[in-house]
């Protein structure tokens, strides 16, 4: 810290004791001055601007009050006398310490005001960013906004930034509120999910109900935020669309290219129909249109109307939707099952187009709970938790005193909430892993601690970061005493003189000893990325009590108990799951908080790097050099060089992970685009889950932001989860591409025979009823039943598709034009000559209201037994030969085709005239039933041809290029590589405005207590405005800081 922010915060410092000492001598608000009151109340509530303190005559320490926390529900306030409901208001910008409000943070309570808060407990929130100015071993979680699990330590000299969103775990402490709302940094977060929307609006309006003299005020101000203004309003008005998912910009291609042939299919019918009929009848037969005949001519352009309108229904794929729907939502429900919770739906279809996951260390690959996993105990050093009968019970017996009695009493293992879930954790997180460690070797620290309780304590040397230990004395029952310490192994180690053997025995501990623990046990560990604590006693005898404030003579000759390596353990289940991504062509990379070592440590346990392989692991430092040219700008092309080797990205800040996810999402370098996929559970993680393709939330550890940047949420905190959900993911779209070819196949099929049908005889040989009855089984039914295939484990053994693959394989059109070809060949052979191969009368050429034909009703009839029996064919569409694989684990399936056949009986049977069909005798059955088996066989005979060998096919529905995206698109994602640094420069700006709108207040008071006019604040504005103009073109926040640490222009100008 500078020297002159350093006597600034002094200066507050001293103004705030002399204001509580005036306060408590009876000096309070009535006796400021009535110009102190007008001017007080003529204040802004802006929620803009950061902390302002100054000073005035009255020796009172006034802060600006403007700006208001971004929390829901503020806390209820206890009353003295009981509890009550009365609602506290929220923490404003400025305050600190008496009136209006004080905020303060103890240990086991919350003070707001004159009154208390309701009791607290560990883990209160700071619902502002703040400076502290005093503090009581006050330690901060800021692991929601990191990602490392270690509590900070906080102190007015060294580090005094408190940030909203983070939990007070220890101690107590006095700040001072600087930034609230889209300035603080959980505001800066929310800002980059695009939630500052409805914060601007508030604000705008409320800037249009200022009064008079407020209005007076802003009125130089107001042209300086035009620019702003009208930006923002423009880019409410452009705003870009959101993106559509991978899956659904490739249907809506392909359905726009379907639906345009369709309808130039359609007109062409209706036109060729038309043509055949005039030219027919009034060229070559001669007739001439007569009036009493034209009833009869309106009804052969109705049917040539209707059949077109027929081949244009049949061939637009208004099953498409369904069929996505009913998958979605088949699969959201069973993905529930699998502990996902799907937010958004298109996120399932997504996931299964994964090329990448950006996953979180803390919570998501490791258990977020620390652990003993290693230690060294008797003269051996046990790589798993040792079982009790393999120590000495001395041992063991001083094992579990030392942890027990040397902790803080508040600290331990409670039991799970519920059933199945891990034990509860409750305090130091180091401390936690010690107990945890004690209930693994069958003990209990719980008697240890009713026996001696913490007023029994003799003496206790807390730990701090001088010391890096703590060490607890109690007094024996033979009136000696004893020492129990513990802490980092190189500071303890050297103070040990002793070590107990295998039989519990002392030996001696030399120098020489020590190094070579340290070699052979303690560098082993720290290459493991384990964390060692020493465990040590030492005892004293009851005539020699020596001199307790002389720690170091204290802490000294001690006895080693145990070594211990504790860890964020990987969970169990990840390093199999990550290998599953692994073989299905996902690449995994960890972006984390905490530091290198321990995060390459934990990717190699998991798999995600493995040895020989070339990678890249990267601090977040020089991430950014690598990515950022001499401007400080982003590059593509520097990012494109070094994410597709990044494994692991530690030490990483929220930008950087929102960065590194955009830039693998908008990278062209490779065969396809990438689709990203990124867990998170800390508010760290917003803006990265919000950019990403796909974001996970966990729903245990997750914090409300994560959830609500997210599409998923992994109800277990689980990374085998995300192994469901991308074969959940898969199978929605392959159940899209299984419709899809077995609709397909049905619309070539049917538009062909009912256009080449209409311009040969005059008439579709496929009615119009007919028709939409196929319609029916090809779009409804078909979609239900191919919709709902459950996903197996071979969904992981193939390359994920990518955002480039296009939805219709060339296997698969070799399916569609395979099949298409044999139902073409037999409707037309029957169409042609079947009524001489059944012995029946020709249906062809007949009159406008004859009766059903059985040579149409055997057509229709056939067509349909084709359609179901390739309903099967299409079950399969990487060509495999056994359709019939896993056929009965879907029930809905089996159902549809055999309801399907047993309506379709009854249609031909006793349908009738409504559905022009002919009842057929039985042997007429058994031929169509037979070529509708025959396309079984024919699939099989399809899947011996290699599709490598027909080059001439071509594969459709691609998804949009990154040519067609819009001008809007593009802009936004310029938009968004700095938005993070835009924000906080912004915010920086606003702070020095609100400064520059003080000073003109203040001057304005002047002005008026000496009854002079109100020139000298007009002259005052106008340089007011030279200095806004400076600041706004400020580059660096360091200038910002030297500019605001200059006192002295600022009390010259007020003299």
């Amino acid at each position: 810290m500078t020297g002159a922010r350093r006597s600034s915060f002094e200066a507050c410092r001293a103004e705030l004791s002399r204001s509580r000492s005036s306060r408590s001598s009876g000096t309070g608000s009535s006796s400021r001055s009535p110009w102190l009151r007008w001017w007080w109340g003529t204040l802004p509530r802006s929620s803009t601007v950061s902390a302002l303190v100054f000073t005035y005559p009255v020796k009172e320490a006034r802060l600006l009050l403007l700006g208001r926390v971004g929390q829901r529900r503020p806390p209820a306030q206890v009353l003295p006398g009981g509890m009550g409901a009365v609602t506290c208001r929220r923490p404003e910008v400025g305050e600190v310490g008496g009136a209006p409000g004080r905020a303060e943070w103890e240990t086991g309570r919350r003070w707001w005001g004159e009154r208390p808060l309701l009791p607290g407990v560990l883990g209160d929130l700071l619902p502002a960013d703040g400076v502290l100015i005093q503090a009581n071993d006050l330690k901060i979680d800021e692991s929601s906004l990191t990602g490392e699990s270690d509590h900070v330590r906080k102190s007015a000299d060294k580090d005094p930034m408190l940030l909203s969103g983070t939990h007070v775990m220890e101690g107590s402490g006095r700040m001072v509120v600087t930034a609230v709302g889209v300035n603080s940094q959980t505001g800066i977060i929310f800002t980059l999910l695009g939630a500052g929307g409805e914060e601007e609006e508030k604000k705008d309006k409320k800037a249009k109900k200022q009064d008079g003299a407020v209005a007076m005020e802003m009125q130089p101000l107001k042209s300086a935020e035009g620019g702003e203004m009208e930006e923002r309003e423009k880019k409410k008005a452009n705003a870009p669309k959101k993106e559509k998912s991978v899956l659904q910009g490739k249907l809506t291609k392909l359905a726009v290219q379907i639906g345009k042939a369709g309808l130039v299919m359609s007109a062409i019918t209706v036109i060729i129909l038309v043509l055949y009929f005039v030219i027919e009848t009034f060229v070559l037969e001669g007739r001439t249109w007569l009036a009493e005949c034209t009833p009869v001519y309106v009804q052969y352009f109705v049917k040539f109307f209707i059949i077109g309108v027929t081949v244009l229904v049949v061939a637009v794929p208004e099953g498409l939707p369904l069929a996505v729907t009913i998958s979605l939502a088949y699969s959201v429900k069973k993905m529930m099952k699998d502990n996902n919770l799907v937010r958004h739906l298109d996120a399932c279809e997504t996931m299964g187009n994964a090329t990448a996951i950006c996953s979180d260390k803390t919570g998501t690959l490791t258990t977020n709970r620390m652990t003993v996993v290693q230690s060294y105990l008797g003269d051996t050093h046990y790589k798993e938790i040792p079982a009790p009968s393999a120590l000495t019970p001395k041992i063991l017996d001083l094992l579990v005193h030392a942890i027990s009695i040397n902790s803080a009493y508040t600290t331990k293992i409670l039991p799970p909430e519920k059933e199945g879930a891990l034990p509860r954790q409750v305090g130091n997180k180091t401390e936690c892993a010690l107990l945890g460690f004690v209930l693994d070797l069958k003990r209990d620290f719980q008697p240890v601690r009713e026996q001696i309780p913490e007023d029994k304590l003799y003496k206790v040397y807390t730990f701090n970061s001088v010391r890096k230990s703590m060490s607890t004395v109690i007094r024996m029952p033979d009136g000696g005493f004893r020492l129990f310490s513990k802490g980092a192994s190189e500071i303890l180690l050297k103070k040990c003189t002793n070590i107990l053997n295998s039989n519990g025995e002392l030996r001696g501990f030399r120098p020489r000893d020590r190094d070579d623990m340290v070699r052979k046990i303690i560098e082993p560990m720290a290459c493991d990325g384990l964390r060692t604590i020493c465990i040590a006693y030492r005892d004293f005898s009851a005539g020699q009590e020596p001199d307790w404030d002389n720690e170091n003579e204290v802490v000294g000759d001690l006895t080693c108990i145990a070594v211990v390596g504790i860890e964020d353990p990987v969970r169990p289940e990840v390093p199999e799951a990550i290998r599953k991504c692994q073989r299905a062509g996902i690449t995994v990379r960890m972006v984390t908080g905490d530091n290198i070592n321990t995060a390459r440590a934990i990717a190699a346990k998991c798999g995600i790097i493995q040895p020989g392989e070339d990678f890249l692991c990267l601090e977040g430092k020089e991430f950014n050099r690598r990515i950022r040219n001499e401007k400080g700008e982003i590059e593509q092309e520097r990012l494109d060089k070094v994410w597709p080797k990044l494994r692991v990205l530690a030490r990483s800040s929220p930008t950087d992970k929102h960065t590194l996810v955009k830039g693998i999402i908008d990278s062209t370098t490779g065969e396809q685009r990438q689709v990203v996929a990124v867990t998170g559970d800390g508010t760290n993680d917003g803006p990265a889950l919000k950019k990403a393709d796909v974001g996970f939330a966990m729903g245990i550890a997750g914090t409300d932001v994560a959830k609500e940047a997210s599409d998923i949420i992994l109800t277990d905190d689980n990374f085998t989860s995300i192994v469901k959900a991308v074969m959940w993911g898969r199978n929605v779209y392959d159940s899209i591409s299984k419709f899809l070819q077995f609709q397909l196949t049905v619309n070539v099929v049917a538009v062909i025979v009912a256009f080449t049908g209409a311009c040969i005889t005059q008439d579709s040989p496929l009615k119009a009823v007919q028709m939409l009855w196929v319609n029916l089984i090809m779009d409804t039914f078909a979609s239900l039943a191919l919709a709902t295939e459950p996903p197996t484990e071979s969904l992981l053994l193939r390359k994920p598709y990518g955002r480039d693959k296009p939805l219709i394989s060339r296997t698969m059109m070799k399916n569609i034009l395979g099949h298409a070809v044999y139902q073409l060949a037999i409707i037309f052979t029957l169409l042609f000559v079947g009524e001489l191969f059944f012995d029946i009368d020709s249906g062809r050429n007949a009159p406008l209201h004859s009766p059903p034909s059985e040579h149409y009703t055997i057509i229709f009839n056939t067509f349909v037994m084709m359609q179901l029996f390739n309903e099967i064919n299409a079950r399969k569409i990487h060509g495999e030969r056994n359709v019939f694989d896993g056929i009965f684990s879907n029930p809905i399936f089996c159902t549809i085709v055999l309801g399907t056949f047993g309506i379709q009986i009854v249609i031909v049977q006793f349908g009738g005239k409504p559905f022009s069909c002919s009842p057929l005798s039985t042997e007429q059955w058994l031929w169509c039933l037979f070529v509708g088996v025959g396309e079984l066989v024919w699939g099989q005979v399809i899947a011996t041809i290699p599709t490598s060998q027909l080059k001439c096919l071509k594969e459709a529905g691609h998804g949009p290029g990154k040519d067609e995206m819009t001008d809007e698109e593009l802009a936004e994602g310029e938009e968004e590589i700095d938005h993070a640094e835009r924000e906080l420069r912004r915010g920086q700006i606003l702070w020095f405005r609100g400064l520059n709108r003080i000073q003109t207040q203040m001057e304005v008071v002047s002005t008026f207590k000496r009854s002079g006019s109100v020139q000298g604040a007009v002259r005052r504005r106008s340089s007011v405005l030279s200095q806004l103009h400076d600041v706004t073109n400020l580059s660096t926040p360091t200038h910002a800081i030297l500019s605001a640490a200059n006192p002295t222009s600022a009390a010259g100008s007020e003299s």
